[in-house]
């Protein structure tokens, strides 16, 4: 962590966490203070490392955006679009570790926190016109939910979506690294995306490069994490992945057997797309395609099935997969759901 920036109703501050201790910013992080933060994903894995503790109650304005049809934006987009703010530009990629930091990079570090409140309180009100306000509540939730699960390395792959496509030798090699990954940012203590991206991971588990000349030149794979013995440790992590236990069956992919639902798949796909339309929201908000297979293949307690999204969709798609509804062209480019028992 090279600078830690915050925001209230009347002050700002940047916290030089390398003349300070951060976990005494755990307090705030465990009140009911609040956060509001914008892509939120890794800055709560930099909480839990550098203050030991993630936030109570989180506002992400990405994620609420994408309920109000603005998909996910930055937040150089968000500000321009919802305050006609355009927030400075040229130091992100600057090293932010070097002291004193200079006049450009803290007006740039704060800016990145400066507006936050003012977006809240825009998209709070947008959301509550739209009734929407207590399903980016509910996904705020779950997001904390997430950062707050297990970080034992053996089910570190569990955490990359992509993963789960992957067969055979690909699926354990993932497997593999993403161990090895989860290990050494405990080690260096820092997010793992830092160590190794989860593109990096699913193509270099995909292309299987037998050295490091092959490793550097597989697509998503940023030379600098190859650094100080990073290229060897993934490959030697590759060469050991046979030797893994294998990962248990999932009980109900076992009890739906093996049939083909690529064409129900398919079908779904299509009209939680439209659905999305409809609704205003980000597809991937709505449904993802594992959701999609989850529920295709009649596991419980799926995502489309339960909360917010069993409420929005969930009675269209039960009867879309009984067969009681049908898909048809709208003839304006769209989809419908036509009743096919004629009531």
């Amino acid at each position: 962590v090279a600078l830690l920036q915050i925001s209230w109703s009347d002050g700002l501050a940047l916290v030089d966490p390398l003349a300070v201790d951060l976990r005494a910013f755990g307090s705030v992080l465990e009140s009911d203070v609040l956060l509001v933060m914008h892509a939120a994903g890794q800055d709560l894995e930099v909480f839990d490392r550098a203050c030991g503790t993630a936030p109570r109650n989180l506002f992400d304005t990405q994620l609420a955006a994408g309920f109000v049809g603005l998909s996910t934006p930055s937040l150089t987009t968000l500000c321009e679009r919802e305050l006609d703010i355009r927030l400075p530009k040229g130091d992100r990629l600057s090293d932010w570790l070097a002291r004193p930091l200079t006049g450009s990079q803290l007006e740039y570090a704060a800016a990145d926190v400066l507006h936050l409140l003012v977006l809240h309180d825009r998209l709070t009100d947008d959301l509550a016109s739209r009734g929407r306000l207590a399903w980016a509540q509910d996904e705020c939730q779950a997001m904390l939910d997430r950062s707050r699960g297990p970080r034992e390395p053996s089910i570190a792959w569990e955490r990359i979506k992509e993963v789960r496509r992957l067969r055979g030798a690909a699926f354990d090699r993932a497997r593999a690294i993403a161990a090895w990954r989860e290990r050494e940012a405990a080690a260096r203590d820092v997010p793992v995306r830092s160590v190794f991206s989860d593109l990096a991971v699913v193509a270099v588990a995909q292309d299987h490069p037998v050295d490091e000349e092959a490793l550097r030149r597989i697509r998503g794979v940023d030379g600098r994490h190859l650094r100080n013995g990073a290229a060897s440790s993934v490959l030697q992590a590759m060469a050991e992945a046979a030797d893994l236990p294998p990962v248990p069956r999932d009980p109900a992919r076992s009890r739906q057997g093996r049939g083909d639902h690529r064409a129900a798949v398919t079908l779904v796909s299509a009209w939680i797309s439209q659905a999305a339309r409809d609704l205003e929201i980000d597809p991937t908000l709505l449904g993802t395609r594992s959701d999609i297979e989850a529920l295709v293949r009649g596991e419980e307690g799926t995502r489309l099935a339960t909360g917010w999204r069993g409420d929005a969709v969930g009675e269209a798609l039960t009867g879309l997969l009984a067969g009681d509804s049908a898909l048809a062209f709208d003839g304006e480019g769209g989809l419908v759901l036509e009743d096919r028992n004629g009531s």
